[in-house]
Parts: structure tokens; sequence; C-alpha cells
């Protein structure tokens, strides 16, 4: 039976943020291009993931899916898994439907590579911004889940709330140094013991003192 959990991309993404031994595995350079003419769009964007920049074009038979092609353009340079991953679900719905077309927008992005689910969320006025930043957050969870990240897929939630990672693993080094095994006792007793009695041995006998002889 598959796996039909989804999971939550964009909280998780925005808590390993925060830890400190995580680092993005690419980093997006200026913005994208996107030229949309209504028939062949094509976006264009400027990775950089290590000391390696990349600069792509690609086309798509709509603004998002040219963005989507583009993107995977670029990290497929690095991760060739991210070929195999595949938008399964896109939903934009209006956040204040009182404004009209000039009103905020939630776009929903489901992800799949085959064995797993998760999902991301973007909000902003432009439906191709919110669209790009929703394909970015989704590739970059991409690799996370594949154990390219530093943190663990799905830990980070519970690292957190323990405190963190690194004070967890320095909270538990204090635990481990402070308990001695009772063998471990009974020899630092006997040595203690050993080194009082050396020391009672090595110690001059006081001379007795002599009353003086009476005249």
């Amino acid at each position: 039976m598959p796996n039909l959990d989804v999971i939550d991309a964009t909280a998780e993404l925005k808590l390993i943020r925060f830890l400190d031994d995580y680092t993005p595995p690419f980093k997006l350079i200026g913005t994208y291009r996107l030229i949309d003419d209504g028939v062949r769009p094509e976006a264009t964007v400027t990775l950089r993931a290590g000391d390696q920049e990349m600069h792509e074009a690609d086309l798509g038979v709509g603004p998002v899916d040219a963005l989507a092609n583009v993107l995977k353009k670029s990290l497929g340079q690095l991760f060739p898994d991210i070929a195999k991953v595949r938008l399964l679900d896109f939903n934009v719905r209006l956040i204040e439907g009182n404004i009209g077309t000039s009103s905020q927008i939630e776009v929903d992005i489901v992800f799949s590579d085959g064995k797993s689910l998760w999902k991301v969320s973007s909000v902003d006025d432009n439906v191709n911004l919110a669209s790009f930043q929703a394909l970015l957050d989704g590739y970059e969870y991409a690799v996370f889940l594949w154990g390219k990240g530093s943190a663990s897929p799905g830990k980070a939630s519970a690292s957190l709330k323990r405190g963190g990672a690194g004070e967890g693993a320095r909270g538990k080094g204090k635990t481990q140094a402070k308990v001695q095994s009772p063998k471990s006792k009974g020899k630092a007793k006997a040595g203690s013991k050993a080194k009082a009695s050396a020391k009672a041995k090595a110690k001059p006998k006081a001379k007795p003192k002599t009353k003086p002889k009476s005249k």
C-alpha cells in the first residue's frame, strides 16, 4: 500500500531553515525573467550551488510550466534525480476576493518523486511570482528529502521542540559525563584510599617534646 500522506513542506522548510547545520542546496541569483506571448512562454533563471553558477532558459506550454522547466533544467546538472519530481496538483485561490484582480492570491502545489508526496504554499500579489516561489520551495524540499541536506526529514519539528539539535547533543554529552558505572566508582574509591595511605606513610613523625631538666 503506497504512503498517501502529504507532507507539509512549507511548514518543515520554515523550521529546518532555523537549524544551524542546515545549508540550502541552491540559491537564486536575482529573480526570474518571463516572456509570455500567450503561445510559447520562455523563462530564464540564474542559480548558484556552492561555487557553481547556472544560467538557463527554457520554454513551457504556460508561464508556470516554463518556470518549472527552467528550474529543473538548472538543478538537474547537480541533482539528476530532480527529473523524477512531478507536479501533481496546482491550485490558485484569492485571499481577499473583494479587491478583484489586484488581490493577494495563494498558490498550492503538490509534488511527488514517485515515493513521497509533499505540498508547498506561497502568497503574493503576482500569480507568477507566487508560483515561482512555490516551485523553488518544492524543489529545495525534494533535495532535502533525499538526504542531501544536513538535517533529517520529518525530525525538524521534534528537534526544535527539544531545544534544537545542537542543545540536545550538548545536554546528552553532559549527562553521560556525570554518570559512572559501579566498577569505576569502586576503582575511584580504592585509588583515593591508596593515595591517602601513601601520604600517611611518607609524612615524618613528629618528635616528642622534652621537658627541660630542673636544676
